[in-house]
């Protein structure tokens, strides 16, 4: 399970996104890209960069975060496809994405990543209303 002890955000993520929520092992983020819906789970450890440094019960705890919220968030979003990734090369912070896709988006098929399509913030009272909506479902 996940211990009580300082949790520190990566500069780069808390740069690029919006506090949703706390679980019990991750910190929920919206990432500030109104161009694709798209949420970060952080699992609120230090000095993780891999998956498999996360302990046994830390490990299942994250993943059943990661599956609930993957699951509300599809029906939340009504996308065509949930892709969910743990990347880590730009941050070495482990972290996890959950993207909502959709057959229309400016990227897809391709990976949302170096898709050359420019990250758009969003408008403070929409990220606001978003976040409201989701802290009632997660």
């Amino acid at each position: 399970m996940v211990t009580e002890m300082t949790f520190t955000l990566h500069p780069q993520l808390a740069a690029d996104t919006l506090h949703i929520a706390d679980l019990a092992a991750c910190r929920v983020l919206l990432m500030n890209n109104s161009n694709f819906p798209w949420l970060i789970l952080v699992p609120m450890r230090e000095n993780l960069r891999e998956i498999f440094d996360l302990g046994a019960d830390d490990y299942r705890l994250v993943m059943d975060e990661v599956k609930n919220i993957a699951e509300k968030f599809a029906a939340f979003t009504k996308a065509d496809k949930i892709n969910v990734a743990a990347l880590g090369n730009m941050v070495p912070q482990l972290h996890i994405h959950i993207i909502a896709r959709y057959a229309n988006d400016a990227a897809w098929p391709n990976p949302v990543w170096n898709s050359g399509v420019t990250g758009k913030p969003y408008d403070p009272q929409k990220a606001k209303s978003i976040i409201k909506e989701l802290k009632e479902i997660f």
